[in-house]
Formats: C-alpha cells, structure tokens, sequence
C-alpha cells in the first residue's frame, strides 16, 4: 500500500482548516485515512503557536515505514526541523519579465540623474568659495 502524509481539507467555504493525516495514496483528498497526525489552520498569522500543530512521533514513524510526504506537508516538516531541507528548482518563477526589467533600470537610470544634478549645485559653491578665498 502506497503511503501518503498529505492534507485534507475541512473547514467551510472560504475558511479553510486542513488535518495532516497518512492515507493511502488511492484514496481522495478528504476521503478515508488512517490516522490523523495534526492540523493546519492557515487563516491564523503565521507566528502563532496553533496554525500546525503535529504529533512528531506518529509522523516520524509513518516516515520510518516509508510514507511519502506531499510538498506542502515537507515544508512543514522542514520548518519544524523534522526532515532536511530539500533544493527545489525553481528557476525562473521569481525573477521579474521583460517589462519590469525595463521600468526598473528606467528608474534607476532617473534616480541616478536627479542624484547627479542635486551633487553638481552643490559643489559648485563650494568650488567658488574656494576660488573666491584664493583670490583674496
């Protein structure tokens, strides 16, 4: 039988509330399992105590028989140190398109212009009050 510690979906419409359970990977998603290992609450902010709470043990021991982990389930693992941090590719998801390059560099390229005209009035007095002590 093919293991799973994976999340079903409880809760109401629009108010999500989640158990960790182990169940059979055949199964549905909020169908039948075998034993429930925890809950996620995700509507509760994020350094509160009681948005997952989970029974180490009974989780270590379905790894220990070879459950396999959903992703969402191992970063929650992974944060509560129960399992080592995996490297996800995830190469170009983050980095911002074509346009936003472009409005990017235009703004650093304005930012740099105004910083160069508001430096350049202000060395030039200086440099006359130089000048201007000199000569005298």
């Amino acid at each position: 039988m093919a293991m799973k510690i994976r999340l079903a979906r409880g809760g109401s419409k629009k108010r999500p509330f989640y158990r960790i359970v182990a169940a059979d990977s055949r199964m549905p998603r909020d169908g039948r399992y075998i034993e429930k290992l925890g809950t996620y609450n995700p509507l509760l902010p994020k350094d509160s105590e009681d948005r997952v709470k989970m029974d180490v043990e009974r989780i270590q021991y379905w790894l220990g028989e070879g459950a396999q982990t959903t992703d969402r389930v191992s970063r929650m693992l992974e944060a509560a140190g129960l399992i080592e941090k995996k490297d996800r590719a995830n190469l170009k998801k983050g980095t911002p398109g074509k346009k936003a390059t472009d409005r990017a560099e235009e703004k650093a390229s304005k930012a740099a212009a105004a910083a160069e005209a508001a430096a350049a009035p202000a060395e030039a007095p200086v440099e006359e009050a130089a000048a201007e002590e000199s000569a005298e």
